[in-house]
């Protein structure tokens, strides 16, 4: 099917965006998704995080995604027709991002709340939360002086309890970035459209149906999410899943309330 008019404006926005951060070193910290209460989160990261992607020289992330929203992005505005086949997209970004954050905000929180013991004040925390690790430990691996060490030996902080400190920083500090979720919401509206049609994929040699092979995706992305693994996507850490499961149940949940809704008009849009 040939590519339709807005799935090329997003393609050339991504690339755009792609080329343009690797000369940007601004770029990421400014427009990839941090938790609210990090200090590089923005309003705008929401919907921005979206058009990023995993830096140069990693050409898998960006690739992936721009090749499903070519191939199953055309179908969907080809029926549906550029204003819905967008607010859709869109949709499914935000909510994937919306998740993301649900599940980081949980996360991080049950881990601080097993480290109330340490009596760490807000204004603690959010040094602890936002310090760079890195420039902190000198060449022989012990932390040096400064507002983190201070904090942590008055809280009389234990080894244990620092490890655990050390995961919700990462949590806390690592960013969400890439257009996966909305993707993974294209691919569960194609799904819900098309059920029967039959998917041809590189790395799996059998034709598979499309009411098949998403819940399969999904059901494989949700376990890596817990396991802390990636199948796609950039994820490592996990939370990525959970934000690409974020965009399938937005897509799920508008395609179900308008099928419902086209009874009620006798038509699908």
């Amino acid at each position: 099917m040939r590519m339709t008019e807005t799935v090329k404006q997003l393609l050339i926005i991504n690339i755009i965006f792609y080329i343009g951060s690797y000369f940007v070193a601004t770029a990421y910290p400014l427009f990839s998704l941090y938790y609210p209460e990090n200090d590089n989160f923005r309003f705008w990261q929401p919907l921005t995080s979206m058009f990023m992607h995993a830096p140069m020289p990693n050409l898998m992330h960006i690739a992936f995604n721009m090749f499903a929203l070519v191939s199953f992005g055309s179908a969907l505005e080809h029926f549906w027709g550029a204003k819905k086949f967008i607010f859709f997209y869109i949709s499914c970004g935000l909510g994937a991002a919306l998740l993301h954050l649900g599940v980081s905000y949980f996360q991080i929180h049950s881990i601080l709340d097993s480290l109330s013991g340490l009596n760490l004040s807000d204004s603690d925390l959010k040094i602890l939360l936002n310090a760079d690790y890195r420039a902190i430990f000198g060449s022989d691996g012990q932390m040096m002086a400064g507002n983190v060490k201070t904090i942590l030996e008055n809280a009389k902080c234990s080894q244990e309890q620092f490890d655990l400190l050390i995961t919700a920083v990462q949590e806390f500090q690592t960013p969400s970035l890439g257009a996966s979720g909305a993707i993974y919401g294209l691919l569960t509206a194609f799904a819900f459209m098309f059920p029967n049609a039959e998917l041809a994929l590189l790395f799996i040699p059998v034709p598979i149906k499309a009411k098949y092979f998403v819940p399969g995706i999904l059901a494989i992305d949700l376990f890596l999410g817990f396991k802390g693994s990636s199948i796609f996507g950039s994820g490592g850490t996990g939370v990525a899943h959970f934000a690409h499961i974020g965009g399938a149940l937005t897509g799920f949940i508008m395609m179900w309330y308008w099928k419902k809704n086209s009874f009620n008009k006798n038509r699908w849009d």
